[in-house]
């Protein structure tokens, strides 16, 4: 494609990064086919070629219009497309340029910027998010719909985390900012997991948000700053030897692993964030290169357990690139998975999406339910906690992480 970026975004390393990109695509629209908004609302600009050609517009100097910043927040960045494209665009990077550009040029109104800020305030801050699901739970009868979706009914305790300094071998945990508060026992029975093939697992306390939440959010500079300050954390038990980063929920993993990418120009983390980029790792790499001590340990338990659902998140199926692990373990674990009709379209949930364009999260949640429970499955299950408290908010069903069930057969 040719461009004409404006010399002033050309002479920034976040400009050269969208030429780069913009030159690779060829409008072949192979991407509309697997693009959730497209598919539901019909609309090339609400599809990654009209994205495209309207990012470029605004690269190019043109104008920014509402109607431009409307059809951008409508893209869940699900990166189906980049699964999809032939010729290797990499689509979310060159949407986080243009979100950019057209924040900066076109503030948003009063009240959209309010729930925005709340969000940016509320969501990547522990301390504030948990007293507010306390508080929500109390009054979830009054809040929209929107927001009492979100929050799950309160957990059980769970088992502890195993006795730390057993092993030799250690890996750091991610704990994130919501799922704490949401569904604690995931860490958890991560950690259990790991113990019994001879891994530590722990957390670091002062490492809190990936930066998805603010980064996503148009606010940049935040997110960066999350994102340096997770890399501070981490970085003496990465010169220790860490042997990897776990990150349970895939869309925390993608942004972790996008560190490198996103830090690249930054001359005092440039290293250190593409050295966590390459430590990150999912649940299921780290079961997968373990099988010769997880085979046995499913195999002693081994047993029909029934049929399950497994809805593979957008951030584990087209950003990390991981397919077919967790569904391997599952089905050595004795569960039956169901077939899922489209899965490599998103649920709507997207982070704060679902909050932000409820009328589209909610039609694409209608869609995904009805895939997942046509097989008759006795519950769903999932590896991304946006996913599972999106999904389960419209659910019968219960929805859980994939890697407790592993857990609970193991034990």
């Amino acid at each position: 494609m040719d461009t004409k970026i404006t010399d002033e975004l050309r002479a920034t390393h976040a400009g050269q990064i969208a030429e780069e990109i913009l030159r690779k695509c060829v409008h072949c629209g192979f991407c509309t086919a697997t693009c959730p908004t497209y598919q539901l609302l019909g609309d090339e600009l609400d599809g990654p070629r009209g994205r495209i050609y309207l990012i470029k517009q605004v690269l190019e100097g043109k104008a920014v219009t509402e109607k431009t910043r409307t059809h951008l927040d409508r893209c869940l960045t699900c990166r189906s497309c980049e699964t999809t494209c032939p010729s290797g665009v990499k689509y979310s990077h060159l949407l986080d340029v243009g979100r950019a550009v057209v924040e900066e040029k076109l503030p948003r109104r009063l009240s959209d910027r309010l729930t925005r800020a709340l969000l940016k305030t509320v969501l990547p801050n522990p301390a504030l998010f948990a007293p507010a699901v306390a508080a929500g739970r109390l009054l979830k009868p009054l809040l929209p719909s929107s927001l009492a979706d979100k929050l799950p009914p309160t957990q059980p305790d769970g088992r502890p985390w195993p006795r730390p300094a057993r092993h030799s071998r250690r890996m750091l945990a991610l704990a994130g900012c919501v799922q704490p508060s949401l569904a604690p026992n995931i860490n958890a029975a991560t950690a259990r997991v790991l113990d019994r093939l001879g891994i530590e697992l722990f957390e670091e306390t002062k490492a809190a948000c990936c930066g998805a939440v603010r980064f996503h959010l148009n606010d940049q500079t935040a997110g960066k700053n999350d994102m340096r300050r997770n890399i501070d954390a981490w970085w003496p038990h990465v010169e220790a030897g860490v042997e990897a980063i776990i990150v349970t929920a895939s869309g925390c993993g993608v942004q972790v692993r996008d560190y490198g990418h996103i830090l690249a120009d930054d001359v005092a983390y440039a290293g250190k964030s593409a050295r966590i980029s390459a430590l990150c790792r999912d649940p299921s790499e780290i079961l997968a290169a373990e099988m010769a001590g997880l085979s046995p340990l499913l195999s002693a338990q081994a047993q029909q357990r029934g049929k399950l659902a497994f809805h593979s998140p957008c951030t584990l199926q087209h950003g990390l690139k991981l397919r077919g692990a967790i569904e391997q373990v599952l089905s050595m674990a004795g569960y039956e998975l169901t077939p899922v009709a489209d899965s490599h379209l998103c649920c709507g949930s997207a982070g704060t999406y679902s909050v932000l364009q409820p009328e589209l999260a909610g039609r694409l949640r209608e869609n995904k339910l009805a895939a997942l429970n046509a097989g008759g499955p006795a519950l769903v299950v999932t590896a991304n906690i946006g996913c599972l408290t999106h999904l389960q908010a419209g659910n019968t069903l219960p929805v859980r992480h994939w890697i407790e069930l592993i857990d609970e057969v193991i034990e």
